[in-house]
């Protein structure tokens, strides 16, 4: 059965490289991927890009997925970063033994779920995301990609291949 991963981005605003370039590492490994907002239907990223959220992350069942990734990009910080009920999803997911990761500002959603408390993560290294980071009891690391078993976490756009990679190889 192959693996499936739900890449969740804000209803505005999401960061191009960090959405397609994992989706194209994913799925060029037989990763099938489906992206999921707050809202269906087309979404307009930071630089005019456009995607297709296909579902509500809140309408699928996380456990249904190998891997589900919050992606970043300016509309993140004002949509996603302070979503109660996805940071429930996430943590629901991390409990089914769900790969949970986040990318730029889709990392500190991941640190504000108290699911890398006391950890190593990385997000884009701007003050304003290292300082949620370190408001959450998460260590800020300057890297593209920090991995652990059960989380990932990656940097931003220059990471976003290797985010990709790090996603594929965690779930091979």
């Amino acid at each position: 059965m192959s693996k499936k991963a739900l890449l969740i981005i804000p209803p505005e605003r999401f960061n191009e490289d960090e959405l397609f370039q994992p989706k194209a590492e994913l799925e060029s490994n037989g990763i099938d991927v489906t992206i999921a907002s707050t809202k269906t239907g087309e979404i307009i990223g930071d630089y005019e890009g456009k995607a297709t959220a296909e579902v509500i992350f809140s309408d699928v069942c996380a456990s249904d997925y190998d891997v589900v990734s919050v992606i970043g990009g300016s509309g993140t910080n004002d949509h996603l970063w302070e979503n109660k009920e996805l940071q429930d999803y996430l943590k629901q997911a991390y409990t089914n033994k769900v790969l949970v990761t986040g990318i730029c500002a889709g990392a500190v959603t991941v640190a504000k779920t108290g699911l890398l408390t006391g950890r190593e993560a990385t997000c884009y290294p701007v003050d304003v995301q290292k300082d949620q980071l370190k408001a959450n009891k998460v260590t800020y690391v300057e890297k593209h990609v920090v991995a652990h078993d059960d989380i990932i976490t990656g940097d931003g756009p220059d990471g976003a291949k290797e985010f990709g990679e790090a996603l594929v190889k965690s779930l091979s």
